[in-house]
């Protein structure tokens, strides 16, 4: 394995830091926010959306899983960092400034927790660059994000509805059921739906070849899932119709639309990868009767099953380590075919040929016969 550089490090330790801090402030919030009983309740109300969310964003993620420690690391930041950040900036500038209700409800909380979701992102972008490859890997880590973000005002949410100081009635058992329905059941996705501009953002930033658009698209996609937010949160302020109103006739087109482009784009990666690879097999890079066992899902689910049956576990194993190096040159040649290869593509194309070659002669594809160690 190739040794970890120090940007890398410095992601890491910052984020593991900031992680640690932000879950000791929010268990102290927690604590003080209803009796533990309530919040047990509320904790496991608000983990329901959960898992069927992670699992949506993971089945888009398939062609190149992302490392599964920077997912954990995006939904712990939701859960924990940007969640705490949001509500110390909202409640300092509340005091200062003087905000009224609404005005928090429909601009300071845009503003602040967008901002506050949005800084993981860059940072993946400032220290972890080759792990974005593009709009997808962006749309991923952005929702991933918002589901943690979600998670943890669900809780607080949930508390305060049964508690009955979150301003309306009834509160109770009935308070909870009102909310669990509204934040859990009926939207669900919209802090990964707002956080998923800035996510499309940041891969546009990745991918283009337009120095000015590197800076304009993260900020245009920060001010649309600002303005997102603040749709969503000030329909609320005008009643049931009004929000029943923004629900159909703009969060719902909205969340479509990038379901829409997730799985568009997750298709062009099939045919972007095939030129890539093909292109690099011209180079003597991999073979080119491999290609097809790389980059379609089910040819390489059957590449897999093979390994595992006439191998084992360690012939399972090397399929995988084989295809996921190939895909990840795959990503890679594109953006040099591009021009927009990262300053360390070399490097990093070395690590991948190394593990190509290092796996290669130790598989077989179906129709061959997998070799024994």
């Amino acid at each position: 394995m190739p040794t970890p550089r120090r940007d890398s490090i410095a992601f890491t330790v910052v984020v593991t830091v900031l992680v640690a801090v932000g879950a000791l402030a929010m268990l102290a919030i927690l604590a003080l926010s209803g009796a533990p009983r309530i919040m047990f309740l509320a904790t496991l109300l608000a983990a329901v959306p959960v898992g069927p969310l992670v699992a949506s964003y993971l089945w888009l993620d398939r062609y190149e899983p992302e490392p599964k420690r920077l997912l954990a690391y995006a939904l712990l930041w939701g859960a924990f960092v940007a969640t705490v950040a949001a509500i110390l900036v909202g409640g300092v500038g509340g005091m200062v400034v003087g905000f009224t209700d609404n005005q928090s409800l429909a601009i300071v909380a845009p503003v602040t927790e967008e901002a506050s979701k949005g800084i993981f992102l860059l940072l993946l972008l400032w220290w972890r660059r080759a792990e974005l490859d593009g709009i997808l890997d962006g749309i991923v880590y952005a929702g991933m994000v918002g589901i943690g973000f979600a998670f943890t005002e669900n809780i607080l949410y949930l508390a305060a509805a049964y508690n009955g100081t979150d301003g309306q009635a009834p509160g109770g058992i009935a308070g909870v059921t009102t909310l669990f329905v509204i934040r859990c059941l009926l939207s669900p996705f919209a802090h990964p739906l707002f956080t998923t501009f800035t996510g499309i953002g940041i891969g546009i930033a990745v991918t283009t070849r337009s120095p000015a658009l590197r800076w304009l698209a993260p900020v245009g996609g920060y001010l649309l899932a600002v303005l997102a937010h603040g749709l969503w949160n000030g329909s609320t302020i005008f009643g049931v119709a009004s929000f029943a109103g923004v629900y159909l006739v703009l969060m719902l087109p909205a969340l479509v639309g990038v379901i829409w482009l997730g799985v568009w784009m997750r298709r062009s990666e099939r045919t972007m990868l095939t030129a890539a690879l093909q292109d690099a097999s011209h180079r003597g890079l991999i073979p080119a009767t491999d290609i097809g066992w790389v980059v379609d899902l089910r040819a390489r689910r059957a590449a897999r099953a093979h390994a595992q049956q006439y191998g084992g576990p360690g012939a399972l194993a090397a399929m995988k380590d084989y295809q996921q190096a190939a895909i990840e040159l795959g990503f890679l040649h594109h953006r040099l075919l591009r021009g927009t290869a990262p300053a360390d593509y070399q490097l990093r194309g070395q690590d991948y040929l190394a593990r190509i070659n290092a796996v290669r002669p130790s598989i077989a594809f179906p129709g061959q016969v997998v070799p024994t160690r």
